[in-house]
This record gives C-alpha cells, structure tokens and sequence, in this order.
C-alpha cells in the first residue's frame, strides 16, 4: 500500500471550468481505482486544480488488487452434459471461452437454479495491477472531463514511429505524473508517459523542472520549488484572506466587494496570488456606481473596494499572478488598463442623459421581442394593460397612474448607449435615467425593480407600483410564451420561465396581495389578441408545480403540500397557514381516522357522481339509523362553528373542530349501508356524505393525509 499522485500537465485551462474540471478529474480516478480493487472505500482522494494543473491525490492504493474467487453459472446439466455424463460440444466450447478445457469438467459444480439444475464453474480472477488499473482509471477520468469545448492539436510521436498524430483535449497537454509512493507507475495519456517532474509558475519557479520526490510531497514540493498553491480551494483562501487584509490597509472601513463567482475565476486565473491596491479619479465616481462595478469585474477581473456604508470608493483591488519587488509597474499597468474602461462608462452614462426616456418609447417599435408576440414596443402595451387590472384592484387612481408610466417606460432603457454595451444594467439604468427625468422615487424605482426578483432569495420589489409592473411583466412572458406553446423542457428553459413563476409566487405571497390566481391569469390573456391560445389552465399547473417545489424545499412535508394544493387555493398568500392548520389537524390522535374516512367518503361518492351530481341536501325525515342521525346532529353543531373560524382565516381552530367527527363518523361507517336498495334512502345518505365531505375539505384534502 502507498499513496498515489497523478498530475496531468497542461496549458492554461478555461478558467470558468476549472474547478470542475479539477473536481471530475480526482472523482472518477478514484471511482475507477475502487472499482477495481486498487483502493478501498476509507482511500481519501484530493483534487488539484491550478491554471495549467489537474491533478490527483489518493490514499491507500495498492500495487496489485487482491485475486477474486468467481462462480459463473455455464448452462443447465441437461444441455451440458449428455445421457453419459460426458461433456457436450457446447459446454466445451463454453469452457474453452473462459481459459479452460475438458480437464475443468470433473470439478464443475452443480445447483439448482430456479426449477433447472445448472452447471457452475469455479475460477479465480487475478487481481488487477496498478499499471493496468491507472492506465484504465486515467483513461476513463480524461474522457469523462465535463470539457466546455475540445481542443484539437498536433503531437510528435516517439522516436521508434516518427510522424504527428491529433490529440483532442481541453488544451494541450505536456506534462504526465504518476507517482506509487515515490515509484513513478508507467503509464501514459494524451501521448505523454509518466514521469516524476512537472513545472512551475512561468516566471517564478526557483527550479525547472520540479522534480517530485514522492507522492505525498506534492503540494509542499510545488509551493517551495514551483512557486505554485496547487489546491484551487487553498488559493481561493489564500486570496480571500490577502482581500481582506489589503482592504483593511487602505482603512475607513473599506471591504472588497463579495462575489464568489468572481473568486472563483480568479482563483482560476492565477497559481501564486498578490493582491496589490489600485486606484482611479475620483470624478469617475460621478457615474451610477452599479456601471463601474459592473465594468471592473467582468471586463477587468478587479476587486472594487466599498466604504462603510457599501458605497463605492475611487480604490480596487487586483489579483496579481506575480510577486515583483517594485510592485508600481503591475499598478500602475492596471490602472492604466481600467481608465479608459471608466471613461467609456462615463460617456455612456452622459451621452444617454441627453434623451429622455419618454422619447425612447417609439423605438421600441423597431425591437424585436419575438417573431410570434412581436416587438417591445407591443409588449410594452400588453405590460401597461396587465398593470392597469392590477393596479385597479390594489389601489387608487395614483397608484394606477404612476404603474402605467412605470410600466410604459420600464424598458426604455434597452435602447440606450449604457445599456447596450451592459445589458446586465437593464432596468438599473432606467431608475438613473428616470430621476434624471424628473419623474420621482416612486416611478424610478418601480422601473429599476420591475425585473426583480431576478433570482432566487433576490429583493422585491421596493413599493407597490413596483410590485404591480414586475407581476405583470412576468405574468406578460408566462401568458405569451404558454399562449404560443413555448414551454420549458427538462434542461432548457431559455425565457426563464420557472425563474418568472417563482417570483410571481413571491409577490403575490410576501407581499401578501389580495388576488386571486385564476383570475389574474385570465385578466392578461385578452392583452394578447388573436397572438395566443387560452393556456392559463396549463399556466396554472406549471404555478402550482413550482410552488410545491418551493414548499418542499421549506420542509414541509409531500403530504402536507399535496393535501393544500389539491384543492387550487387561489390566495398564495394563505397557503403557509392553510399548512400550518393541517401540520396541527396530522398532530392529533384523530387525524388518521378521518383522513381515512375522507378519502372512503371521496371514493363513494365519486362512483354516486358517476349516476349524476350529488345534492348536500339531507331531509332530517329520511334518516332511519342512529348512526346517521347522529352524525347529522354533530354536523349541524360543529360545522357552522367550523366555517366561521375558517372564514376568519383561523384555519387550525376550523379543522380542530371537526376533529371531533371522528366518533359519529366512525360509527356511520360500521352501521349504515350507504348503497340502500331504496333511492330515497341511497340519495338521503350519500347527501350526508356530501354535506361531511364538503365541510372537512375547505381548508385542504384531507384524504391525502390518509396512508
């Protein structure tokens, strides 16, 4: 047993991947070398990744794996073995397949299996060799790398065959480590055999190459020799940590803007980091700072610095592949690279302010939303209408005017200059554009946060004309895609069409809105035209499908959230109660027995249904049994009590009150034949039933909760 390091060499890997690359890599040699018997299930792997390195450490390997005794099953003894117990020509050639001849014959074995009798032959498999099992494990971890895109290029073959033959890879490899302990294994990959040195840092490497004493001295050897922390997550801290100490040197309460995708690339980016303290002018900070921010970090890859109260200095951070001792040349380069990037921004941002929003709408005509609902500009108007409804039910006419400028402006902004060079701005700009417009907070920030909630645990929108033009912009994108049968599919969903149902949940249940989902889902249908189809019912599912998803992942029970949603409440925002009420209704001792009754209830009277509907009407006269008697008594007392508290909004106190049918119910069920021969009789009972069932099921179906 030793430990086990293979290093695959490269150059640089895209940076986005390489964490899951370093991830897959380590993953499946390890997978692979259990799978044979390499290693055992306590072997610990440990990825590397850096820019130009995947490589993989793994405990506990063996040189060779243990030999296996294998019974494999042959044929029944009747095909192989005739009248005289001699072997059959199948059995020999059977025999023959797996390495043995007619000597194996006197020793095979016989069971039953099933009704047949069978021949079994006994052997042992030799274990597999390191060299074998890498050269298996590297294979199967290099063609299952999650490759963005492969590369092809050209090798020179070995002296013995001379020529080039094509490679495909991420990028092109060069280097092969494979090191038992401190014995390099001889395999190969990619054209490269496997040796025990690599390189280091492209500049600051003390040696070349970096040769690797042994397996375990992997990392230490290349942060000492190679100048290179070839752990991504130890690079990724590493730099974390010189974040924060540079932006606690720079003072007043200043820290590096949190974003861990951008960590992450730039983890990717360098092998041996050094943050270094830039800064640009001051008059840039003029600009929205959201552009600035913005510019840095996609275009640049820099660290913007904040103050205190999260507003932006004229000071960034750089990580810096490079440790020079007169850092004011990498500073001094960087903050020459980001001026003009500013200065684009800002004549960006100078050049827009010349037009108003409102001379930006007819352009939205010659937009393009899509080839079957149109352009922006008639998803502008369909938007405005949609908002109008809603705004009618929630407010008064001042809320109805500033969501109608709000929702006629929201996507002006797609035409500015800003804009279209940062489409990630859409909507940001609008709010900037619309102060400097005149128009007040309240329209502004209704045309900044009209996207939002953008993703999941993202802000709402700020007031309520916000909130009334971000549910019918996306009420707008869910109607017209389902109306021309655009749908999401199990890995593509392009309009973001679950993002958009999540968030009209959202709304509709944090902000506690008074609309029902029906018909708000009607209500946008007629802004369309002849352009859709009616799929609201269709629409309405894929709502509710999200909304279980989102209960679920909460951690509430399938039970519990199926038992609500079955019966479509339209209020979203009273479904958190309604489960509250029946987590309470499950706790009690009679729960099981009435959700059991429930669903016997639903069962009878959905073969009565079949006949014709079933009247809740019950006639005191027609009731023979004392068991139905009874049961019409308790439903008279409790099941008015029961519907006030439910139409109070006390839905735990409604169901707890009818908790108390489970006596007269049970009782009805052993001594009263529902089916009578008599109709008046049958039709009387099964009222009854309707009359029970309609009171228990208010809040939610509770024959779901039965086991």
């Amino acid at each position: 047993m030793n430990n086990l390091l293979v290093e695959l060499f490269v150059e640089e890997l895209p940076p986005k991947a390489l964490q899951k690359l370093g991830d897959a890599f380590a993953t499946v040699l390890g997978d692979q070398l259990r799978a044979q018997g390499l290693a055992s299930s306590a072997s610990v792997v440990t990825p590397f990744a850096s820019p130009r390195r995947l490589a993989a450490h793994v405990t506990a390997v063996a040189g060779k794996a243990t030999d296996k005794a294998v019974q494999q099953k042959l044929m029944p003894v009747t095909v192989g073995l005739d009248a005289s117990g001699n072997a059959t020509p199948a059995l020999l050639k059977k025999l023959q397949a797996l390495g043995a001849d007619a000597s194996a014959v006197p020793n095979l074995k016989r069971a039953q299996d099933g009704k047949a009798e069978a021949l079994f032959y006994d052997s042992v498999v030799p274990g597999a060799t390191l060299q074998a099992g890498l050269q298996k494990a590297l294979d199967e971890a290099i063609a299952k790398l999650p490759i963005p895109k492969v590369m092809s290029y050209q090798l020179e073959t070995d002296c013995e065959l001379p020529g080039w033959t094509s490679v495909n890879f991420v990028r092109p490899a060069h280097g092969l480590v494979a090191l038992h302990g401190s014995t390099v294994v001889d395999v190969k990959a990619l054209g490269l055999k496997a040796g025990n040195s690599t390189q280091g840092h492209r500049f600051e490497a003390a040696v070349s190459p970096v040769v690797l004493p042994d397996a375990d001295s992997y990392a230490a050897t290349l942060r000492k020799d190679g100048a290179v922390i070839a752990s991504f997550a130890e690079r990724k801290a590493e730099i974390a940590r010189q974040l924060a100490a540079a932006a606690a040197k720079v003072g007043n309460g200043a820290r590096p803007i949190e974003d861990d995708a951008l960590l992450d690339e730039v983890t990717a980016l360098v092998e041996r980091p050094n943050v270094l303290v830039c800064e640009f002018e001051a008059q840039f900070l003029d600009v929205p700072q959201e552009c600035l921010i913005l510019t840095m970090k996609a275009n640049q890859k820099y660290f913007p610095l904040l103050d205190a109260a999260g507003k932006l200095t004229n000071k960034f951070l750089v990580v810096s592949n490079i440790t020079p001792e007169d850092a004011s040349f990498v500073t001094g380069g960087n903050e020459r690279v980001v001026r003009p990037r500013l200065a684009d921004a800002k004549f960006f941002f100078d050049q827009d302010r010349k037009k108003t929003l409102a001379s930006r709408v007819d352009s939205l005509a010659k937009v393009v939303y899509h080839n079957k609902l149109g352009t922006q500009g008639e998803r502008v108007e369909r938007v405005r209408a949609i908002a109008k409804a809603i705004a009618t039910q929630l407010g008064d006419a001042q809320l109805v005017a500033d969501a109608d400028k709000a929702a006629l402006l929201a996507k002006t902004d797609l035409v500015t200059d800003m804009v279209g060079e940062f489409p990630e701005l859409q909507g940001t700009m609008g709010g900037y554009y619309a102060l400097n417009d005149g128009l007040g907070e309240t329209v502004a920030h209704a045309i900044e946060d009209h996207y939002k909630p953008r993703f999941a645990g993202d802000q709402l929108p700020r007031n309520t004309a916000g909130v009334v033009v971000a549910l019918a912009d996306k009420l707008e994108t869910l109607v017209g895609m389902f109306g021309i049968g655009n749908l999401p599919t199990g890995d593509r969903d392009p309009f973001a069409l679950r993002r958009h149902a999540l968030g009209v949940i959202r709304m509709l249940v944090e902000k506690d809105l008074p609309l029902d989902l029906n018909a708000l889902l009607a209500g946008a249908v007629p802004a369309f035209g002849d352009k859709i189809q009616d799929a609201t019912a269709q629409l309405a599912d894929f709502i509710y499908d999200r909304l279980a998803g989102s209960l679920r992942e909460q951690g509430y029970r399938a039970q519990e959230v199926d038992a609500v949603l079955a019966l479509r409440p339209q209020r979203l925002a009273l479904v958190e109660k309604q489960l509250a009420a029946v987590r309470a209704f499950a706790a009690l001792p009679e729960s099981p027995a009435l959700a059991a009754a429930n669903k016997r209830v639903g069962n009878i009277l959905k073969k009565a249904e079949v006949e014709g509907a079933v009247d809740p009407h019950v006639n005191p006269g027609l009731l023979q049994e004392k068991a139905e008697q009874d049961l019409y008594a308790a439903l008279q007392r409790f099941v008015p009590e029961a519907n006030a508290q439910f139409d109070a909004g006390d839905y735990t106190a409604s169901l707890q009150t009818l908790a108390v049918l489970r006596a007269p119910v049970d009782a009805f069920f052993d001594d009263v034949m529902v089916n009578a021969e008599q109709m008046d009789l049958r039709l009387n009972r099964q009222g009854l039933l309707k009359s029970l069932h309609d009171a228990m099921n208010r809040v939610a179906d509770l024959s779901r909760l039965a086991a």
